[in-house]
């Protein structure tokens, strides 16, 4: 259950840059995230998305989807993030809460249209999407990091 890619975007529908690491601050967000200001809503603050979620997707549509065009934060690998929504976990040395799926919007819709319509897309995510977490303390989190799951 590991972290495999890290990404922030500076402005609202602005492009996605990948990181080795960034620090996550509590009640705030990604420093250096769109989403990283003061009184954030803990379900902005951070997205998660399973790297098994973008290659089924990419599988049954015959598509080349990478992870950070899906406009999420953290890419895993080997976790339910689904199983998550509700919880505390680790993501490295940060501790967080799952809030609720992180169900694809129209903006991810219209980003990958193409032979598939907005529609499609969204559709064939549902459920799929991602988890949107809240950050419980703050640390650096690095590409390569554990996501421990407590008992």
């Amino acid at each position: 259950m590991n972290i495999v890619a890290l990404y922030t975007a500076d402005e609202s529908r602005g492009p996605m840059t990948g990181h080795e690491a960034v620090q996550l601050r509590a009640g705030c967000g990604i420093v250096g995230d769109r989403h990283c200001k003061r009184n954030t809503k803990p379900e902005e603050q951070l997205t998660l998305i399973g790297h098994e979620a973008v290659d089924a997707f990419n599988q049954k549509f015959g598509q080349e989807v990478h992870p950070h065009q899906l406009r999420r934060n953290i890419v895993t690998t080997g976790v339910d993030l689904n199983a998550l929504e509700g919880r505390e976990f680790m993501v490295g040395p940060v501790r967080v809460r799952g809030i609720e799926l992180c169900e694809p919007c129209s903006v991810v819709g219209n980003l990958l249209a193409g032979e598939l319509t907005p529609t499609q897309i969204i559709k064939a995510l549902m459920g799929r999407g991602g988890l949107r977490c809240e950050i419980l303390s703050t640390g650096v989190v690095r590409v390569g990091d554990t996501i421990e799951i407590p008992d």
